[in-house]
């Protein structure tokens, strides 16, 4: 998001896409840059891509830089500390071709993580289950409103690459770190924000059974909206990733991606209050200020959208009246 080929081509494509092939669900991964970022523009490019996102894309599951960092070095602690069993002496948590040196963003690491999202949100089109769930199942049962397809996403175990011998959770335990922010791939708390719906796509030996008594002891803890309190989608493949015996992929509609949207904000705000870096855009044909203003507005109007759901939090719908019959 934050690089102007990642943006602006990403988009570009998922244009073509749409017109190319108008009925295929479209899902999109996109890495929201991190405070630290080293791209001066980034706010611009990100901002203008949202508003692309927003209006063509079916689904988007945000990940953000700094949350993938802090992943790995919350992996790579575990892994000096021997808490994560055996490693490999070439694994990419520990190597140098992972980037663990001091100061070093660990991109092979980060990436493997991405990819596991991936690999665990098409298990069901690639494997059997008892449960399996397509992709357009997760579009039309967790986007309740066009412009709100942003979902949250978690995985347990947090590391699944095939040359780190993580321990296996216990299975209830492994379905209350997915809702942990220290599971998140964005940085946010979503136990602590509103629930529009929520999707929990298991892997591995875990039944049906397993799947309910879960939600069943989860869901006093997590706030849905009035109007969706069942609004859960489970599914159930039955092949475990290589070398565990369960995983969870859970994805969440959940107003706690609002806080990333508002710091987007804010940095696209300060640079382009100065119009300061506007002119390299506005050389190229077919720019024109306008399109910032248009972002700008997209990303605000989606801000609000997220307000409104949040200031009806707590707040209890009355029940529609019953319908007399006369007798």
């Amino acid at each position: 998001m934050g690089g102007g080929t990642g943006s602006g081509l990403g988009t570009f494509v998922l244009n073509v896409l749409e017109d190319e092939f108008p009925e295929v669900y479209r899902f999109v991964t996109s890495v929201y840059p991190s405070a630290e970022d080293d791209v001066i523009t980034s706010p611009y490019n990100s901002v203008l891509a949202m508003r692309e996102l927003t209006e063509h894309a079916d689904c988007v599951l945000p990940i953000e830089n700094q949350s993938l960092v802090d992943i790995v070095n919350k992996i790579h602690h575990m892994a000096n500390s021997g808490k994560l069993g055996a490693v490999k002496p070439n694994s990419l948590v520990t190597s140098n071709k992972g980037g663990m040196k001091e100061g070093e963003k660990p991109f092979d690491a980060m990436n493997n993580i991405v990819a596991n999202l991936l690999l665990n949100l098409t298990s069901s089109a690639r494997f059997e289950g008892a449960l399996n769930m397509d992709l357009n199942e997760i579009s039309m049962n967790l986007v309740p409103f066009p412009h709100l397809h942003y979902l949250t996403s978690s995985l347990t175990p947090l590391y699944t690459l095939a040359d780190v011998n993580v321990p296996t959770r216990r299975l209830d335990q492994m379905f209350s770190d997915a809702f942990n922010k220290d599971h998140q791939l964005i940085r946010a708390d979503p136990k602590h924000s509103l629930y529009l719906a929520c999707a929990l796509m298991v892997r591995g030996n875990v039944h049906i059974s397993d799947l309910r008594r879960n939600i069943e002891r989860l869901k006093p803890s997590l706030q849905f909206v009035s109007w969706n309190q069942e609004g859960w989608k489970t599914s159930l493949c039955s092949v475990p990733p290589v070398g565990h015996t369960h995983s969870l992929l859970a994805l969440a509609n959940n107003t706690c991606v609002k806080p990333t949207f508002i710091d987007l904000r804010d940095r696209f705000t300060r640079l382009y209050r100065k119009k300061a870096h506007l002119h390299h855009y506005l050389q190229v044909d077919g720019m024109e200020q306008s399109s910032f203003t248009d972002a700008y507005s997209s990303l605000s109007s989606l801000i609000d959208e997220y307000n409104q759901l949040d200031a009806a939090k707590g707040v209890a719908l009355p029940d529609p009246p019953r319908i007399n019959i006369a007798v």
